[in-house]
């Protein structure tokens, strides 16, 4: 009996809290349009290349539209080592990549969201050469869809309306 009531208070607690859900309406809801009109501006590089089609898959989900905010990223990639041995290798290392983006609407050109992004991860270096490139460009893929995934998160908040 209690536990039914506690189900009961919480779902009343819950729906006068004022959250609504942010892609209501699926892909024809405002938020998923919002994001269907978000052009990413191209991002040299290969990091940049994998940003981009990172960001373009995310942003079109909602279909097609006509831009009308443009996102502008630039990326920072770094690859250090952390653990060494006695004869100067490295055992370890460290990829960041960070993203500073700036959403802008097309019309006015006003700076929607200016804000940053970033994740790493860890890589042991092994004896074979070619397992940590791979493991580096592992690395890099998989960090680029994280950063990707933040920045289309941020994107779609700001461009949530308010009520």
């Amino acid at each position: 009996m209690s536990r039914k009531f506690a189900s009961l208070m919480l779902a009343f607690t819950l729906a006068g809290c004022g959250l609504q859900p942010m892609y209501a309406g699926g892909g024809s809801g405002i938020v998923a349009q919002g994001l269907a009109a978000v052009e990413v501006s191209p991002i040299a590089g290969q990091q940049g290349w994998l940003m981009h089609n990172a960001l373009a898959d995310r942003l079109k989900a909602g279909g097609q539209t006509s831009p009308r905010y443009r996102l502008d990223v630039r990326l920072d990639d770094k690859l250090e080592g952390l653990g060494l041995l006695s004869d100067n290798t490295v055992t370890r290392e460290r990829r960041t990549v960070r993203a500073r983006y700036q959403l802008v609407d097309t019309a006015s050109g006003e700076i929607l969201l200016d804000a940053t992004a970033g994740s790493d991860a860890g890589i042991d270096v092994v004896s074979s050469e070619y397992a940590v490139i791979a493991a580096e460009q592992t690395a890099l893929e998989n960090l680029t869809r994280e950063v990707a995934d933040q920045i289309v998160s941020r994107v779609a908040v700001r461009l949530r309306p308010t009520k």
